[in-house]
């Protein structure tokens, strides 16, 4: 009997349809697979800003996890906004008995709007609990200075945050460089096992649409690593993606604010194993 090749997402729902659950199960049809998802929250937002948020209780969300877990089976999972410390611990203790699934983390803590998503308390929560069983993380450059506990104004001084991070337990770790000033943007690529780094490189794309683009690219990562590509490829692959998606969708209007990038320039079907 074939399946879909399958991903979960764990996030919190977008109303505006830019970023988080929303912007996560679009990637993964996008690129081919059959996604589930957890709800950790529920926001109030559009193009202009986050109005309210309401996180979900952890024993709802747990029963959401469970419900997937026991049934669907994830090939590979992304974790995007978890909405309580409560819920990060419930979430890693669950996970931590699945340890074979890979686990992409985007530790979101600041909206495209300037939000605060995830306060101080809630940061140390998510360094013991969930960093340490991360397959990938994939924080901005303001992220890692927070998981870090430094400034990042050179690549020296992001290749010191990523030891430290890397440190923490997480096996492999994209510092993303989307909030650099210039004609280039620069991720860096960095592993556990002390590999030397990979710089990704891509031409800076002007538009204002670019909502969501941290979600959307770590739900790439996760679909591709759920087709089997190793964590380097299944990132280059993701890159391109976005890319892709941000110049596709960079000359049409969507909303007053930061609109979403076009999720679905060039969609696959489903893919069947």
């Amino acid at each position: 009997m074939k399946h879909y090749v399958k991903t979960l997402t764990i996030a919190g729902s977008d109303s505006g349809g830019g970023a988080g659950i929303q912007a996560d199960i679009k990637t993964m049809s996008a690129l081919g697979c059959y996604a589930s998802s957890v709800v950790t929250a529920v926001t109030a937002q559009n193009t202009q800003q986050v109005y309210c948020i309401q996180n979900i209780e952890a024993k709802v969300v747990e029963a959401q996890l469970h419900a997937v877990l026991t049934d669907l089976r994830p090939d590979a999972i992304k974790i995007g906004m978890t909405g309580s410390a409560e819920n990060m611990v419930s979430i890693a203790k669950i996970l931590s008995e699945a340890r074979k699934i890979p686990l992409i983390i985007d530790p979101v803590m600041v909206a495209t709007s300037g939000n605060r998503l995830m306060d101080d308390g809630a940061i140390d929560t998510f360094a013991e609990h969930l960093l340490p069983i991360a397959t990938l993380l994939t924080p901005n450059i303001p992220e890692a200075e927070a998981l870090a506990g430094m400034r990042i104004t050179s690549e020296a001084d992001a290749d010191k945050a990523a030891k430290a991070i890397l440190n923490r337990g997480c096996r492999a770790l994209l510092i993303k460089g989307g909030h650099v000033e210039g004609k280039t943007k620069s991720d860096r690529l960095y592993f556990a096992d002390n590999r030397e780094p990979m710089v990704f490189n891509a031409e800076t794309i002007v538009s204002r649409n670019t909502h969501g683009t941290g979600c959307t690219l770590s739900s790439a990562i996760c679909a591709f690593t759920a087709r089997g590509l190793p964590t380097e490829e299944a990132v280059a692959r993701a890159k391109h993606y976005v890319s892709d998606a941000i110049r596709m969708g960079a000359d049409v209007e969507i909303g007053s604010g930061h609109g979403a990038v076009n999720h679905f320039y060039n969609p696959e079907k489903l893919i069947k194993l």
